[in-house]
């Protein structure tokens, strides 16, 4: 059965969700702290336990969303939701409380609205200066419209305890996670884990939870591709996953070598890409759509904008009656090279295929450049020089302003006065380009079982050297091309190759958060120890406190494998 395929299961004991692998978390602890708490604040024990963790994702960084594959993992870290519904209270109402003494308590209550048609139901999220409890609201909305569609059913009211150890603004898709657990939370005290199909009831895929999770984090104003998500619910305790987003969602499980070790090590600057997002996250994802469009006209591809009858003009005369094209790169790349268009595998080229056509459309770039400079000093010039105006792009394009704005801009906030489309494309296919070779190398690597020792330098084929060169070049990518780097990840990363790792590069969106670098096991100590005497913010931290910034982490249980009833609990 394919992952997304695969139900979610509950689980009754802390040893098969975590697995055998330890690390200076105490989950039983954890487990049964929030537990008594929850005791104590609501005067009941909760009904379940919801969990959902971060992850680290290992190479390729902002591709997801032009619908290339990653190789995320998720880790031990993770936000843990206690639950129970409420007696004798108003329909779907709900009470937030947080251990962490700086999330203060909340209580809301969705509202129906009706467009004359339908009723539907709203949550207020402010966007603009965001709030813990918006992720909780976006996972409840979710819920609310995907099951409850009519007034006459009604959500339970719901007590909630949350807690976490995945640091927020790290990187490690703390924001993801709490929008997975909150999805999850809501549809297990309503009992809606199963779907009707026909006569049968079917339980929640994977697939389903993830798609959920993907919408509903788009309610706080981040467009994600579907990455952290599908890391939070898909990944096991035995593997990375790959990831794919075309032609539908897909992940495999991917052997890493034994003795590897990931250590995370936290730059102390947090960015909350949901804040920052429109001269951050959301400028990239627009960059990145309408560097698409100008690839694909400038290539002579077909887009498949839909003219309404008597409207065909291409420059957007009659655009009310016309659907345009939001294509990506991954599409753009596929019709490229005349791939066969479907979903399933015969819409799918491929990896080996994939690794050739990636390698002839990074030749094809300079026609996103501005016209002015086109050419190979192009390279040499300032970055601003390499961008386009609005006005620019917008004749790029090929539509006119009104439908420019109403396809790219009208949905999202961006802030910039030059548009780096050729930037952003030379990151995305050579990005794609090195998930495919690192992919490529550990599947060698574990067709020659058992795996070589990551520590051994003399291996025939040097696995951890090759995978850390990708390491690098990703980090050198992201931190000169499509700039989501910061000083102080540049610097981190930098003293961990000093420090011994294979290679290192940041992890998750960026402009702060964490690295996360490839250390041979038996040189995780000492490459702690370095870097903690290295890297400025880390010298007068010790115990608890260092271990907050910097651990090993193996792949980890999702959040399929995370949730306690506890007239059946047991915990280890």
């Amino acid at each position: 059965m394919l992952l997304a395929d695969q139900p979610i299961p509950v689980y009754t004991n802390l040893t098969d969700l975590y697995g055998s692998f330890g690390s200076s978390l105490n989950h039983a602890v954890r487990w049964n702290e929030l537990t008594e708490e929850f005791k104590s604040r609501f005067g009941r024990p909760p009904t379940y336990i919801v969990r959902a963790p971060g992850r680290v994702n290992l190479i390729g960084e902002h591709i997801d969303y032009a619908l290339f594959g990653v190789l995320p993992t998720a880790v031990e870290r993770d936000i843990l939701i206690a639950c129970a519904p409420r007696p004798g209270d108003s329909p779907g109402s709900v009470v937030a409380e947080n251990l962490n003494a700086k999330y203060s308590k909340q209580d809301f209550a969705p509202t129906t609205i009706s467009d004359g048609k339908a009723e539907g139901w709203h949550l207020d999220i402010d966007k603009k200066e965001l709030r813990w409890e918006s992720y909780v609201k976006a996972g409840y909305y979710g819920v609310l419209s995907h099951y409850f569609p009519k007034s006459t059913d009604k959500p339970v009211p719901v007590d909630m305890l949350v807690t976490g150890s995945v640091p927020a603004g790290s990187g490690l898709s703390s924001s993801a996670a709490m929008v997975v657990a909150s999805t999850l939370t809501f549809l297990a005290v309503n009992n809606k884990l199963e779907q009707v199909q026909g006569s049968e009831h079917k339980p929640l895929s994977k697939g389903n939870l993830v798609t959920m999770a993907m919408e509903n984090e788009k309610r706080v104003g981040v467009n994600s591709g579907g990455m952290d998500q599908a890391a939070s619910v898909m990944s096991n305790a035995s593997s990375a996953l790959y990831i794919t987003f075309y032609p539908t969602l897909s992940a495999s499980p991917l052997p890493l070598p034994q003795r590897a070790l990931f250590i995370i090590t936290n730059s102390l600057v947090v960015s909350d890409k949901a804040v920052t997002a429109k001269h951050r996250y959301n400028l990239r994802v627009v960059e990145t759509l309408v560097g698409a469009r100008v690839l694909a006209r400038a290539l002579g591809i077909k887009l498949h904008d839909v003219h309404g009858e008597g409207h065909g003009h291409g420059h957007g005369h009659g655009h009310n009656k016309t659907k345009w094209e939001k294509v990506t790169y991954r599409e753009v790349l596929g019709r490229f090279v005349n791939e066969p268009q479907g979903c399933g595998p015969e819409g799918d080229m491929g990896p080996e295929s994939l690794i050739i056509a990636l390698k002839g459309i990074l030749t094809k770039l300079n026609c996103l450049l501005p016209q002015r400079i086109r050419g190979a000093a192009a390279r040499e010039r300032e970055s601003e020089e390499l961008g386009v105006t609005m006005e620019e792009m917008i004749e790029m394009s090929g539509l006119s302003p009104k439908v420019f704005h109403e396809v790219y801009l009208s949905w999202v906030d961006v802030e910039a006065t030059h548009f780096q489309l050729y930037k952003r494309a030379k990151h995305v296919f050579s990005e794609s380009l090195r998930v495919l070779q690192f992919r490529k190398i550990c599947l060698d690597a574990a067709d020659n079982l058992p795996f070589r020792s990551i520590s051994n330098k003399a291996s025939t084929n040097n696995e951890p050297d090759r995978l850390g060169q990708l390491m690098n070049e990703s980090q050198k990518s992201c931190s000169d091309v499509f700039e989501c780097s910061c000083p102080e990840l540049d610097l981190l990363t930098k003293l961990c190759r000093e420090a011994g790792a294979y290679g290192s590069r940041l992890t998750g969106a960026g402009w702060g958060g964490c690295a996360v670098s490839l250390v041979a096991e038996d040189k995780a100590e000492a490459f702690i120890q370095k870097i903690k005497e290295t890297y400025p913010p880390y010298k007068d931290l010790e115990g608890p406190k260092l271990e907050e910034v910097i651990f090993a982490t193996r792949p980890s249980s999702g959040a399929c494998g995370g949730f306690f009833k506890f007239w059946c609990r047991k915990v280890d």
